[in-house]
């Protein structure tokens, strides 16, 4: 089931990535339409759909190439939110300063790396318990 949901969000961020970006300005942002996206920033999003399908349309043990990158990112939005989500809007706009971030993005951002921080160590301790099932006992 959740490979079924990872390859359908990567199918909708590659095929509609301005309603998914459009979306996300209005929910976030007190005022969404201030936003000037780079230029690049739809194509990545794009990118991200297509690595997304690429992982989850292939044997789920193969995506445990996720499990580090996750962590660590995860850490940090835990860590510094308010450096992260600045980062974040650095990357995607052209005028970062200029948007008015809702009051509750700030604690979500924390949340959010939290979660993936979470995701991350319980994704490395499955890999390793299984790896020590997996290796033979010395006797």
């Amino acid at each position: 089931m959740r490979r079924l949901l990872a390859l359908g969000v990567g199918l909708v961020m590659i095929i509609a990535p301005n309603r998914i970006v459009d979306a996300a300005e209005r929910i976030a942002f007190e005022n969404p339409h201030a936003g000037r996206l780079r230029p690049q920033t739809r194509w990545v999003g794009r990118l991200k759909g297509v690595v997304f399908v690429y992982l989850f349309g292939r044997h789920p043990e193969q995506t445990s190439i996720l499990k580090r990158p996750l962590t660590i990112i995860g850490l940090v939005m835990a860590l510094v939110p308010r450096q992260s989500l600045g980062l974040g809007l650095e990357l995607a706009y052209e005028n970062p300063e200029e948007l008015e971030v809702k009051p509750w993005v700030l604690p979500a951002t924390r949340v959010l790396g939290a979660c993936y921080l979470v995701i991350g160590i319980a994704t490395v301790r499955a890999t390793g318990l299984k790896d020590e099932d997996a290796a033979p006992a010395n006797a």
